[in-house]
């Protein structure tokens, strides 16, 4: 049978009936009609909180070392980035508290410390039940310094002083427990530090089953407050149960803590360490810490450092975590959020001197993440131009890594080859992070709406990264060339979730669209 060329000009009705087209045959005609199957929206913290409260606990002794381990001479020497032998012992514990607090408040300000050194275990004791009792239901930190006493035990004990420092006195991780409740975080600075770690799951289940056999046991209904979730509590360990911590004296003792709260610091230290990266050779320990700038300002070189940083160990932290894991850890408290950022790089730096640190929930492990390299590249770059910079900064100008706008044509190369959404793009939390750079912002607006229009697991994507409070805030710019991208934006992510119009509504963000109109 020969086929009819139909062209414009002919007339259905001259058709055989057979010949003539179909209306409404389209696939969308035919396909069942099924209600919407949009996914559920985790993306939303349920549980959102803060870290009010925070104890200081250092345990140095300093001028005396613990009798278990043996140091190295030279040995590392620097806590929180002070030598405590330069010092009187006690004008050098207090230096040192004062500058651990100071690192702590850069990343959040507006908690409450406390500070306990060298202390007994009642000291302890009562620092951390009054903590609890005004933290209420928010959570509270514990860091812990054992450097001037034992290892810890393995029957779940670490170690304080008596009164008169004549004795090490060894304080349980049964009664800590207790005292700290939940929610809590603790940091473990010390060797063996895995140990702690252990014990601690052992009396979380412990305290489990004794609180149920109080029920059980009771003759009548028991009406008194619940057990506090031990075993939801979040733990960063300096090194595994058998680890010593590293001894050099290129190094500072507390180079877990060094990396928890000051990691761009300690990470171009390291950097400047490293026998591979002979390349720069005029570049040297004592030129790290003039490096021009503030951390908070993004125009420097050690403010665009560190947004690097951020958004590199946020990165890695999502490709290779679970989504609800990765909203728990970087997305529910910023403390939490940043310690566990800087732990990905104490996990690269700590193993390079054969020390496994440990967290619970335990993490995947990243040192050899490729994104590293990026990091690399970027602190090459930077560091590259700080001798000219340091020898005539008025006349010599800082400039800018190129390592936003590489990520972003990146995340354009994979947008021109995608094809289904098993695959996802790696550079996603770096391009959020970009939208807070105005010199990069429009083009990542245009990337991300591209993204946002391969469909609804795309918007969902987005979101679960981070994408909302980036967007609601950018409401608030009167650049007009961002006005057609972000009605794009939000139209896309208004389809695939209706409940981000409250957001509108509150902060009054519809009225950007209806100066638009």
């Amino acid at each position: 049978m020969t086929m009819f060329d139909f062209s414009c000009n002919e007339e259905a009705c001259d058709l055989p009936d057979w010949f003539v087209p179909l209306a409404f045959n389209g696939k969308r005609h035919n396909e069942k009609i099924e209600g919407s199957n949009s996914d559920t929206h985790t993306w939303r913290m349920k549980d959102r909180m803060k870290t009010v409260s925070v104890a200081l606990v250092l345990c140095l002794n300093v001028g005396v070392d613990p009798p278990d381990i043996i140091k190295t001479q030279p040995c590392a020497r620097l806590e929180c980035w002070i030598d405590p032998l330069s010092l009187v012992p006690q004008k050098a514990l207090d230096s040192i508290a004062a500058a651990l607090q100071k690192q702590y408040e850069k990343w959040q300000p507006r908690a409450r410390y406390k500070h306990s050194l060298d202390p007994t275990v009642d000291e302890v004791k009562r620092l951390c039940t009054s903590l609890r009792r005004n933290a209420k239901d928010e959570r509270v930190l514990f860091h812990y310094n054992g450097h001037g006493v034992p290892k810890p035990t393995a029957n779940g004990e670490i170690w304080v002083f008596n009164k008169t420092y004549t004795q090490y006195i060894p304080l349980s991780i049964y009664d800590l427990q207790q005292w700290m409740g939940a929610p809590s975080i603790y940091v473990y600075d010390c060797s063996c530090a895995g140990l702690i770690v252990d014990s601690f799951e052992v009396f979380a289940k412990q305290h489990e089953r004794e609180f149920e056999l109080l029920i059980n046991n009771s003759k009548t209904p028991y009406d008194g407050p619940p057990l506090p979730s031990y075993s939801s509590c979040i733990q960063l360990a300096a090194c595994s149960a058998t680890q010593i911590l590293p001894m050099n004296p290129d190094l500072p003792a507390d180079l877990f803590t060094s990396c928890l709260t000051t990691p761009v610091n300690i990470a171009l230290k390291w950097f400047v360490l490293q026998s591979k990266n002979k390349l720069l050779p005029d570049i040297t320990m004592d030129l790290i810490d003039q490096i021009p700038g503030q951390v908070s300002d993004r125009r420097t070189m050690l403010g665009e450092l560190n947004w690097i940083f951020t958004a590199i160990t946020d990165t890695i932290a999502w490709n290779v975590l679970p989504k609800e894991t990765f909203q728990r850890l970087f997305r529910q408290d910023l403390l939490v959020a940043s310690l566990f950022r800087n732990f990905l790089l104490a996990e690269r730096i700590m193993r390079y001197y054969n020390c496994t640190p440990v967290s619970s929930p335990p993490l995947p492990s990243t040192y050899h993440h490729p994104m590293w390299q990026a990091w690399d590249l970027a602190v090459d770059l930077c560091l590259a131009q700080l001798p000219d910079i340091l020898k005539d900064p008025l006349h010599v100008n800082y400039s800018y890594s190129p390592f936003f706008s590489e990520q972003l044509t990146a995340f354009q190369v994979w947008l021109s080859s995608v094809h289904n959404h098993n695959s996802v793009p790696e550079q996603l939390p770096i391009v959020l992070q970009v939208l807070l750079s105005q010199v990069h912002r429009l083009r990542a607006l245009e990337l991300l709406g591209r993204f946002l229009d391969l469909g609804p697991w795309a918007v969902n994507l987005a979101l679960s990264v981070g994408i909302f409070p980036y967007v609601l805030k950018l409401l608030q710019s009167s650049a007009r060339e961002l006005r057609p991208l972000l009605v794009f934006i939000w139209a896309k992510v208004l389809a695939v979730d209706c409940t981000c119009q409250s957001e509108l509504v509150r902060d009054g963000g519809f009225k950007y669209f209806l100066g638009v109109l």
